[in-house]
């Protein structure tokens, strides 16, 4: 199964819910690849403790070779992949470089070459896409090559009035290149189960019939502390509640066994 974290707010937590998810899986003993579309670089940073474009080949040189800049031994060449430390996880990691390739890369039509790739690096289990915070061609790119989207939402009004415009960014992905698409439901993170605004904001996405996955992830400064030593929560402090919660909402993913 390939996922698409897609929101175009920033500060959701795209990459935390990314990296974590992944973890979850490989430590499942599925074969799992994470690819960092971000040209922040936020995965690649969290699973490597490697700066975004420090990694080669990665993203960027492969995206290069689709346009003639540089051409490897093969586009789908092993080399693009890089192992985290945790067994089973591998990164396809990022570039700040790839801001600046993108309008090349939309004159030229290479909306479909992160699906084609992901086509021939069959031998993943599963696949986890970040994407940067904006609609753009890297976006439109994860959700052509994936299966489910994954929508953060962090509990924000602003966030729930941009949700339905995600949802047609979907559709119309849906309809027009991938007709595979689906949305595997909203995560909502950040979530504070003692105030009231949280519990209303999430009443009224379910009242409206958006697929709201359970359970709600909270927050915790953890989180950053796990950030810091670039290991995600579920391997860094797997006993800690939000570790827990990241398990089962992997099992409640679309695609999963649990």
């Amino acid at each position: 199964m390939r996922y698409v974290v897609f929101n175009r707010k920033g500060g959701v937590g795209k990459s935390t819910i990314v990296c974590n998810l992944a973890a979850v899986n490989a430590m499942a003993g599925r074969r799992t690849l994470v690819v960092d579309l971000d040209p922040q670089g936020n995965a690649t940073q969290y699973l490597t403790g490697h700066d975004p474009g420090e990694l080669e080949p990665g993203l960027l040189e492969y995206f290069e070779s689709t346009l003639g800049f540089k051409l490897l031994r093969s586009a789908t060449d092993s080399e693009v992949i890089h192992p985290s430390h945790i067994e089973g996880l591998d990164l396809l990691p990022s570039s700040p470089d790839l801001q600046e390739l993108q309008t090349k890369l939309e004159t030229r039509h290479k909306i479909y070459k992160l699906r084609d790739l992901l086509d021939d690096l069959s031998r993943y289990d599963d696949v986890f896409i970040d994407t940067p915070p904006a609609v753009s061609f890297f976006t439109i790119s994860a959700l052509i090559a994936s299966e489910s989207c994954l929508i953060p939402f962090d509990c924000d009004e602003f966030s729930r009035r941009a949700l339905f415009q995600l949802l047609e960014t979907v559709s119309e992905v849906r309809e027009d290149h991938n007709p595979r698409l689906r949305i595997g439901g909203v995560v909502v993170n950040q979530f504070q189960s003692r105030a009231r605004l949280p519990h209303e904001l999430v009443a009224e996405l379910r009242d409206e019939g958006l697929p709201v996955l359970e359970p709600y992830l909270g927050s915790s400064v953890k989180v950053r502390e796990s950030h810091r030593v670039h290991r995600p929560l579920v391997e860094y402090l797997p006993r800690h509640k939000l570790s827990a919660q990241f398990r089962e909402l992997h099992a409640a993913l679309p695609g999963t066994s649990g």
